[in-house]
């Protein structure tokens, strides 16, 4: 899970990027890069970190110009090196930069047809890369010396026929403009908003529409499945569709995890869902157990507070901060390694044992995935005194592998593979466990859009809307996402003494 932003502004950009990238920086805390254009030139900074790391005020003062993109990483295909971190350039046609997030799941025969039929060399292990030659190769197909937007959507549609999988694809041509395009399932979110200035109207396009409103900028709408929307320098906006039969089907893990709450997706209120699902959540309770005996409900901090809330709001009960959070302690489940993630736990999270002692608790948390996290904190509650420890999901059993741009873990790896609900209760130590019901949670979403028919819910049932994910793919990217490969291969690029030639500034 990647975050993304443009800017076509009338003054420089850079600290507008910078701090969009801020807000987005929930969405990957691995890397970071930001990209400006003045006077046809590109001005690049990325590499490995945090953003407030990685660009410091030298950085910051070379990056000049009214327009440029910016990226905040965790790896999911490739790796964790610097060399992945993006935005990715090409020289030709014309100067292209590109941020992409998500997963492309046809990459291999991608990475084939770029080398021997595009003649065109990919450099890195990311899909991102291949992306971006794939769409510098279909606009430079089209040979004209100066793109329009007639081009440039005639480039995207054919990038849509050759491309499977989910991708919000922010792209820079020097000296013309920014591109914005979605895949034809719309699975990754992607929005654009406006301001008014002195000089003019700005632009921006970012992955979560919490950026534009703390930029003060104003939501125009979601990018559409298959659609580009295309903004000159000068600051004219192009939209057109450019995919077939383009259909939403957005992630539903975005509700659950991955969004700030206080983001709009596909006309969704995140903050709305979430309290949808602790009021379903209470629902279920008081149908299985109408004579509960619990005492308070504390949330598993940050995102499973507002489910919690109107969880124990629903059931009578009191709702109580049980643990305090250490905020310079990054998030456990976009941490690379099982090592790093079973050391950060303590670390990230300190009980008041007041809240616990002789008490039947619920503690609430947003999802299980290896199962890692919870039973920690299982431990931590009973180690404070707590009579009973209850746990309840906000989602149901993760199941199977994400493969849209969420780097869940091979399906060994999850908690909830081939286990049933006792068996999980039990490796967690939990006194009992309850899921959120998919279909109670696809009602928590569609209530804010119903026009959207079918979400991606693949970590839950298996099903996958590009309709090509089969055995085989899932056994490849299974080896893949071993923990102790990706250590493995990190470790040695990490230690290689090579130069990342990308970082320009």
């Amino acid at each position: 899970m990647c975050g993304i932003v443009g800017i076509v502004g009338k003054g420089n950009a850079n600290q507008a990027l910078y701090d969009a990238l801020t807000v987005l920086q929930h969405r990957g805390q691995d890397a970071a890069g930001i990209v400006t254009c003045q006077d046809d030139r590109f001005f690049l900074r990325k590499d490995n970190g945090l953003v407030r790391d990685v660009f410091r005020t030298r950085h910051m003062t070379r990056l000049v110009g009214n327009v440029g993109i910016g990226h905040v990483r965790y790896p999911t295909a490739g790796s964790s090196s610097s060399a992945e971190a993006q935005p990715f350039y090409v020289n030709s046609p014309y100067g292209i930069t590109l941020a992409h997030n998500g997963n492309l799941t046809n990459t291999i025969e991608l990475s084939d047809g770029v080398l021997k039929s595009d003649l065109r060399h990919i450099n890195t292990n990311s899909d991102s890369e291949v992306l971006l030659n794939i769409f510098a190769h279909e606009l430079q197909q089209l040979g004209k010396l100066v793109p329009t937007q007639h081009e440039i959507f005639e480039a995207v549609k054919k990038v849509h026929k050759r491309v499977k999988g989910a991708y919000a694809v922010i792209a820079m041509i020097t000296g013309y403009g920014i591109l914005a395009f979605r895949d034809p399932n719309g699975i990754r979110p992607v929005c654009f908003g406006k301001r008014e200035t002195e000089q003019g109207v700005e632009y921006m396009v970012a992955s979560e529409s919490v950026a534009l409103q703390a930029l003060g900028f104003t939501l125009e709408r979601d990018i559409a499945p298959g659609e580009a929307v295309y903004i000159e320098n000068d600051g004219t906006l192009h939209t057109q569709q450019c995919a077939e039969n383009p259909s939403l089907h957005p992630c539903i893990f975005e509700h659950v995890y991955f969004a700030r709450p206080d983001s709009i997706i596909d006309r969704i209120s995140v903050y709305k869902a979430r309290l949808k699902m602790g009021e379903m959540l209470a629902k279920k309770v008081l149908r299985l157990r109408p004579d509960h005996d619990i005492d308070v409900v504390v949330p598993i901090p940050d995102t499973s507070r507002t489910s919690a809330m109107q969880m124990a709001n629903e059931l009578g009960v009191k709702f109580r901060e049980g643990f305090i959070k250490n905020r310079y302690i990054g998030r456990t489940f976009i941490m690379p390694g099982q090592s790093e993630r079973k050391k950060s736990v303590k670390q990230k999270l300190n009980p008041i044992e007041l809240e616990f002692r002789g008490k039947n608790v619920m503690l609430v948390d947003d999802s299980i995935v290896r199962g890692t996290t919870c039973s920690e904190i299982v431990q931590m509650a009973r180690d404070c005194g707590a009579r009973n420890v209850y746990f309840a999901s906000a989602a149901p059993e993760v199941r199977y592998p994400n493969v849209y741009g969420i780097d869940m873990p091979a399906a060994s790896e999850l908690i909830a593979f081939n286990r049933s609900l006792e068996e999980i209760e039990r490796l967690i130590g939990a006194d009992w466990l309850i899921y959120q019901d998919l279909e109670d949670l696809v009602e928590c979403a569609k209530a804010g859009n119903d026009q959207i028919e079918t979400f991606d819910c693949s970590v839950f049932n298996g099903e996958y809307v590009t309709g090509d994910i089969d055995d085989a793919y899932l056994d490849r990217l299974e080896r893949s996402r071993n923990d102790a490969r990706k250590a493995k291969e990190n470790a040695e690029l990490d230690s290689d003494g090579t130069i990342d030639l990308h970082n320009a500034v």
